[in-house]
């Protein structure tokens, strides 16, 4: 089994891996879904979380 150390803690492939998908889908929550909300103070939230980190999105 391969394992990560990090911080002196070891990390299996599979954990690492599922961390790492965990991690996509919230990413894609937030701007799929809160980014193109048709509803004004869920978009606009997103809207201006996405000016604060300089994403660009018009």
């Amino acid at each position: 089994m391969n394992t990560v150390s990090a911080l002196g803690t070891d990390v299996s492939s599979p954990s690492r891996s599922m961390q790492l998908a965990l991690a996509a889908l919230l990413g894609l929550f937030v701007v799929g879904f809160l980014g193109f909300s048709h509803m004004d103070v869920v978009h606009n939230a997103a809207h201006d979380y996405r000016h604060s980190m300089a994403f660009p999105c018009h």
